[in-house]
C-alpha cells in the first residue's frame, strides 16, 4: 500500500506545527493493542508498527493529515487508548496512526445528551456528567482509560448493557461528525440509523471527530458479591436478576470456579471452590436483592454503596474483559471467547461438556428486549486447532461466537459483510487508505 519512496522526513516537515511522535518506543506503544490474549493474532500482528504517530488537537489538524495521507497515498489508522483486543487499531500496513486523544472536549451535556470530541476519556465524561445528575448508559471494563470514540468505534457493549442493550441499539448513539478521507477532506453528520455506517467500523470508513451520546438517569450504585456452591445455581440467580424488572442494575457478571482465584484483590471475599457473581444494583434495590439472593440459595460476601470509601479497584474492574485481564495475569497461557448463549439450557450443556477446559464467564445483557446470557469464557488453549473445535461446537449448538482471534471486522462480530458501511467506505475513502486489511467487504469487492 505505501508507496516505497515516501520521504517521512518530508512527511513530518508537512505536518509542521503539529505533535509527531517517531521516537521507536513510543511508536511501539502507539501501534499496538491487547491483541496479545488471542494466541492467534500474537504472531500475525507482533510486529505491525507505524512509521509515524501524529497527534491533532482540532479538526483542522485532522484535515492537514488526510491532506497528506490521500496526496502521497500513505494509509492512516484511527486510535483512542488502545483499549482493544483484537487488533482494531494496529496498522497493518504501517503508515500515519492518527492518536485522538487530545482531541478531548467535552463540548456540552444538555439534559440527557453529551456532545464529545473522540479523544474524551470515558471515565471524565461520566463524572462530568454525574455533576448534572446524568451518567454514562454504558461502558467498557477499561472505564479509567478508554475514549468514548475508540469505545464507539471498535467496541458493542459493556457494564450497563443488561439495562440499555448495544451501542448498536437505537437510541444509543446519536449523531457522529466525521471526515472523510479526500482531498479536500468534507464534514459530514450522521445522524439516527446513519451512525451505524461508522459505530463498531474499527475507523475503516470516516474519522469521527465529534459524538452526541445519551445519557442514563445517574443512580447511587452498589457493589455486592454473591457466592454459590453450583455454578447454574448462580447462572439462574443471575438470570433471575436480570429478568427482575422492579430491581436496578447496571452489572450482572457470573464466574464459575475457578475464575474467582484469579481476582487476587477480592480474594477475603471469594471462598476458595465457589462461583460468584459480581454484581452493579441501586441502593434502592438492595433489599430486595436480598430475598432474591436467599431464594437462590447464595450467600452475600460484600456490599459496597456508594458512600462508602472506595479500597482498590471497583467491581467492573473485574468484569467483562478485565475478567480475562486478570486470570491472564495469573496463568498468560490462558485466552477467551464472546459468546451470545440466548438461554442457560445452552450455558449449562456447554458448562457440562468443556468442563475446565472452558471456564463459564457469564455477562448478561438485553438484546431485543430480553435479559439473556452473553459468555467471555476463558479457554485453556492448546492449539488452534483445538480453539476452533471448541468454537465449532458452540455453533452447531445454537450459540453465537463473535470471535475475538480475528482483526477482520465481518469475521468477529456480526459473520456478515454490511452494505452499508461498504457503500459509506466507498464514498468516504476511494483509495482504501483508512485502516487497510480490517475490512472484508472492501477486500472482497467486485
Amino acid at each position: 500500500m505505501i508507496a516505497k519512496s515516501i520521504n517521512w522526513d518530508a512527511i513530518i516537515t508537512e505536518l509542521a506545527g503539529m505533535e509527531v511522535i517517531t521516537n521507536a518506543n513510543q511508536l511501539e506503544k502507539l501501534s499496538l493493542d491487547y491483541y496479545h490474549f488471542s494466541p492467534i493474532l500474537q504472531p500475525q500482528l507482533a510486529n505491525k508498527r507505524g512509521n509515524l504517530v501524529v497527534r491533532p488537537k482540532q479538526e483542522e489538524e485532522v484535515k492537514r493529515v488526510v491532506q497528506t495521507c490521500v496526496r502521497h497515498q500513505i494509509p492512516l489508522t484511527v486510535r483512542g487508548a488502545g483499549t482493544g483486543n483484537y487488533g482494531q487499531c494496529i496498522p497493518l500496513e504501517g503508515g500515519i496512526i492518527l492518536d485522538t486523544t487530545s482531541m478531548n472536549a467535552i463540548r456540552w451535556i444538555r439534559g440527557d445528551v453529551a456532545c464529545v470530541e473522540p479523544g474524551v476519556k470515558i471515565i471524565d465524561l461520566d463524572r462530568e456528567a454525574k455533576t448534572q445528575g446524568w451518567e454514562l448508559r454504558m461502558y467498557p471494563s477499561t472505564y479509567r482509560s478508554a475514549t468514548i470514540g475508540g469505545f464507539i468505534g471498535g467496541g458493542s457493549g459493556g457494564i450497563g448493557s443488561i439495562t440499555y442493550g448495544q451501542l448498536r441499539d437505537r437510541g444509543n448513539v446519536l449523531a457522529a461528525k466525521v471526515m472523510t478521507m479526500e482531498d479536500p477532506p468534507q464534514r459530514l453528520e450522521l445522524r439516527g440509523d446513519d451512525v451505524q455506517k461508522v459505530n463498531h467500523a474499527y475507523g475503516t470508513n470516516g474519522i469521527i471527530t465529534e459524538l452526541e451520546i445519551a445519557l442514563a438517569p445517574a443512580y447511587p450504585w452498589a457493589d455486592t458479591i454473591v457466592v454459590f456452591d453450583e455454578f447454574m445455581q448462580a447462572a439462574r440467580f443471575g438470570q433471575a436478576l436480570s429478568d427482575a424488572d422492579g430491581l436496578l442494575k447496571k452489572l450482572v457478571c457470573i464466574c464459575a470456579d475457578p475464575i474467582p482465584s484469579y481476582f487476587t484483590p477480592l480474594k477475603s471475599h471469594l471462598p476458595t471452590g465457589k462461583h460468584c457473581a459480581l454484581l452493579m444494583v441501586a441502593e434502592s434495590s438492595l433489599e430486595g436483592l436480598q430475598d432474591l439472593i436467599q431464594e437462590y440459595g447464595g450467600e452475600q460476601t460484600y456490599c459496597r454503596t456508594a458512600q462508602q470509601p472506595q479500597k482498590g479497584l471497583s467491581l467492573p474492574e473485574f468484569t467483562w474483559n478485565h475478567t480475562t485481564l486478570h486470570a491472564r495475569s495469573i496463568d498468560p497461557t490462558l485466552t477467551y471467547l464472546q459468546t451470545f448463549f440466548f438461554n442457560l439450557e445452552i450455558v449449562e450443556e456447554m458448562y457440562r461438556h468443556f468442563g475446565d477446559e472452558v471456564p463459564m464467564h457469564l455477562e448478561f445483557l438485553r438484546v431485543g428486549g430480553k435479559a439473556i446470557p452473553a459468555g467471555l469464557q476463558l479457554v485453556r488453549f492448546t492449539t488452534e486447532e483445538r480453539l476452533n473445535e471448541i468454537i465449532r461446537y458452540h455453533e452447531e449448538r445454537g450459540a453465537l461466537i463473535a470471535n475475538p482471534h480475528t482483526y477482520i471486522l465481518e469475521d468477529g462480530g456480526r459473520k456478515v459483510i454490511n452494505p452499508l458501511q461498504l457503500a459509506f467506505k466507498e464514498k468516504v475513502d476511494p483509495n482504501g487508505l483508512m485502516n487497510p486489511g480490517k475490512m472484508r467487504a472492501w477486500l472482497e469487492r467486485k
